[in-house]
């Protein structure tokens, strides 16, 4: 089983990990007002040079987001695992709901993770593992959330 650290090596692999951590609209929704907050912030920061509003911005981005995974979609935060990879993720988000986008990705990458799934359950290992392989792939599917 790989771990959290190891477990994607390109923003691209990421992406699709960020997408299903984001799969109620209503934590979307609160990202994308925390995000348009946060560069309201830095805009203000850029045009008045006032250093309080770089926290502000912090506080504005990151409260509405971490509220929805804890208390929305009930799962942590992937700031916490991959923070750069999570900024760039939230911009990415920002600019696709922005032009109307994000709902069609969401709905995209759940069908190719069920998909990925099924795959997975139908799919006789081709080696003719033991059961203790069987065991530690049936752990990796509950522990991993995309399968790798």
């Amino acid at each position: 089983m790989t771990t959290p650290g190891d477990r994607f090596r390109t923003f691209e692999e990421f992406w699709p990990y960020y997408v299903k951590e984001h799969s109620k609209p209503l934590t979307r929704y609160f990202h994308f007002v925390g995000t348009g907050m946060a560069l309201g912030c830095l805009a203000t920061f850029a045009l008045t040079r006032k250093a309080r509003f770089i926290p502000l911005g912090l506080v504005a981005g990151y409260g509405p987001a971490w509220f929805s995974h804890f208390f929305i979609e009930k799962n942590r935060p992937a700031t916490f695992t991959y923070p750069a990879w999570s900024l760039q993720a939230d911009f990415k988000m920002f600019e696709m709901m922005l032009t109307g986008r994000m709902d069609a990705e969401v709905e995209r990458v759940l069908r190719e993770y069920e998909a990925a799934q099924q795959s997975a359950e139908t799919t006789p290992p081709a080696n003719g593992s033991s059961v203790a392989h069987s065991a530690e792939s049936a752990e990796r599917k509950t522990t991993d959330p995309l399968p790798n």
